[in-house]
């Protein structure tokens, strides 16, 4: 459902969709923290509460303290030790009557912890009794007041135990724990003491303070960073995305593309390949087009000649006629299979180059191994002899390149300088380094080429070849030109200066 939900997203929307989950997750796992905050805080004072009860009810029982408001009263002053840093403390008999207020006594002003002696404490008793009561009955009744808190206590299943609870009050949090007092396996009373807690409340809103802060800072970083996203990488991408569309529709739309290819860093190099390969490929594109119309322009005109041939041999009764026919016939079916087979192999090679990778060769093996193969065909086929010229026969010419690819170029030069051969003459082969790099020369001792067809013997299907050397399709030059232009190297066709016959040089860069 998620993937469902999110696929048809930009890069930018799933960033952000992804950073509002992250935070839906970070709020949800705050605000449980944030809830459970106060309650830990909570439990905390009041099991303090708790201890300071214990001991308060533990000092009754040891002194034999009677219930009552006098008794109360001078223990409140007695023991007024057990109370520090609480802000009230509250005695009810059984019957729910007040009976000691540590809010309605006179404090004597000395450390809170000195205890004060039985004279002392008398006439401070005895002062307070001459003044008008202070002890009041609470006649808040509302559902917080003590009195109903302490009824609701008694009658509820709580009862025996500890019981806390909060008030708030005027700015002001205050932290209640009440419990009943059991003395003796009987229930005398109840003891309530009230304590400032707004340590608790300062503590979450500080956490609250905290949170908010930090969503805030993480919020600004995330929209920094998703501008910054945005602006210097997934804008790029898009203009690279729309730059594969208008290549795609063949629209003549300009994009941001060669901005892109001024960038040094991995973007640069992404908009780089990518240019160079949509060059290449509208190359590779052209050059097929082209290629196909000079493919149909070759067969039209043998298949023109097949036509006409088959529609006048059905006509004519004259054997020689018929026999001439049957020849140009012939020749024109062997002309077609042989484009159409040249053809096909170069399709091959060229898809089998784009699986093919380049490493570091040795020239002179290879060479020497299809000149042995041959001279072992032709010697005794024609008495045609491949000569060999290595210059420094110890040193190795490398080049970066493949392997059969360079003998499929030797090879095709070869045949292509012993079909222009007559029988009885030498080919040399010369190998050899020149300015840091390698060169390989092919010269035959046949015809030579007139001055005009030098440059454009390597181009597709050209052929000036005579009759009596046969009839070429005009792709093997053009198959040994690109291989050697995948290899990085040149080819050039010149007249044999040393006497009659052809030159072909290659240059390859050395590795």
């Amino acid at each position: 459902m998620f993937n469902a939900l999110i696929k048809n997203f930009s890069i930018l929307k799933k960033f952000l969709f992804v950073n509002l989950l992250f935070f839906i997750i970070i709020g949800t796992f705050t605000i449980l923290y944030l809830s459970n905050v106060q309650p830990n805080l909570i439990k905390k004072k009041a099991a303090n509460h708790i201890q300071i009860i214990d001991n308060t009810i533990n000092h009754i029982d040891r002194l034999n303290i009677k219930f009552n408001e006098q008794d109360i009263r001078k223990f409140l002053f007695s023991t007024r030790f057990l109370f520090q840093n609480l802000d009230r403390v509250i005695f009810f008999d059984s019957k729910y009557k007040l009976i000691g207020d540590s809010d309605t006594l006179d404090l004597d002003p000395r450390s809170f912890s000195q205890r004060l002696d039985s004279i002392e404490l008398e006439q401070i008793d005895q002062k307070n009794l001459k003044k008008k009561k202070i002890i009041k009955k609470l006649k808040n009744k509302n559902k917080s007041s003590p009195e109903n808190v302490l009824i609701n206590y008694d009658k509820s299943k709580e009862f025996g135990k500890p019981y806390t609870y909060v008030q708030e009050n005027y700015n002001q949090f205050l932290l209640t724990t009440i419990k009943n007092i059991n003395i003796k396996a009987n229930n005398i009373g109840f003891i309530m003491i009230t304590e400032n807690a707004n340590d608790i409340k300062n503590a979450i809103n500080e956490r609250k303070t905290f949170v908010i802060r930090t969503a805030v800072i993480v919020a600004i970083v995330i929209l920094i960073f998703s501008i910054i996203l945005n602006r210097y990488f997934l804008k790029p991408i898009k203009n690279l995305v729309d730059y594969t569309k208008i290549i795609k529709e063949k629209s003549k739309k300009k994009t941001n593309i060669q901005t892109l290819k001024s960038r040094s860093d991995e973007l640069g190099i992404l908009s780089n390949s990518l240019d160079d390969m949509t060059h290449e490929l509208q190359k590779r594109a052209n050059s097929a087009e082209n290629f196909s119309t000079d493919l149909v322009h070759e067969i039209r005109n043998p298949l023109a000649s097949l036509k006409s041939a088959s529609e006048i041999i059905s006509e004519t009764e004259n054997k020689n006629q018929r026999d001439k026919l049957v020849k140009i016939l012939s020749h024109d079916v062997e002309r077609i299979e042989r484009l159409i087979t040249d053809y096909s192999q170069m399709l091959k090679d060229e898809v089998a180059l784009t699986k093919e990778k380049m490493k570091i060769i040795d020239l002179k093996p290879i060479v020497n191994s299809v000149v042995d193969d041959f001279n072992s065909i032709y010697m005794s086929k024609r008495n045609i002899k491949i000569s060999l010229d290595v210059n420094n026969q110890k040193d190795k010419i490398e080049i970066i390149g493949i392997e059969n690819r360079i003998e499929q170029i030797l090879a095709n030069l070869l045949e292509n300088s012993i079909s222009f051969s007559e029988d009885n003459k030498n080919i040399t082969v010369k190998l050899y380094k020149d300015n840091k790099k390698a060169m390989l020369d092919v010269i035959d001792e046949g015809l030579g080429f007139k001055e005009k067809d030098t440059k454009k013997i390597f181009n597709r299907f050209y052929s000036n070849r005579p009759g009596k050397f046969g009839e070429h399709s005009g792709l093997g030059l053009n198959i040994v030109k690109n291989l050697i232009d995948l290899h990085g190297g040149t080819i050039s066709a010149s007249n044999n200066s040393m006497g009659k016959g052809a030159k072909i040089e290659i240059i390859f860069p050395s590795a």
